[in-house]
């Protein structure tokens, strides 16, 4: 993910360290995951975090979804908000192209600025 001049004003910063801090202290199978994180020469921040295939919304956009999937990304999406619920964390942004989605159907949340 790439923020882009994340410095320039005070309330950019915050979100980018609420962020970050969020992504290196919550640790869940249905969480994004931070590998690493860098800034450029034109500081630009890059978090590096787990690859995933698509997201919820164009899954959604380009076929109905059979009954089965929608309960098992639904019960992971449970579990996912649940863990970070019990950490006083609420997400704020939470929508499907903010949903994760890989070739073996694990879903995780992203976007947690």
């Amino acid at each position: 993910k790439k923020i882009m001049k994340p410095f320039s004003n005070a309330t950019l910063a915050k979100r980018t360290y609420r962020e970050v801090k969020l992504l290196k202290h919550l640790r869940h199978e249905n969480l994004i995951g931070l590998s690493d994180i860098f800034i450029s020469p034109l500081e630009d921040v890059y978090l590096v975090t787990d690859l995933l295939g698509t997201d919820l919304n164009r899954l959604l956009t380009s076929k109905p979804l059979d009954g089965k999937f929608v309960q098992y990304f639904t019960y992971q999406l449970l579990r996912g908000l649940k863990y970070i619920h019990s950490a006083g964390v609420i997400h704020r942004d939470l929508k499907p192209s903010n949903i994760l989605i890989n070739e073996n159907c694990d879903l995780k949340i992203c976007d947690f600025g």
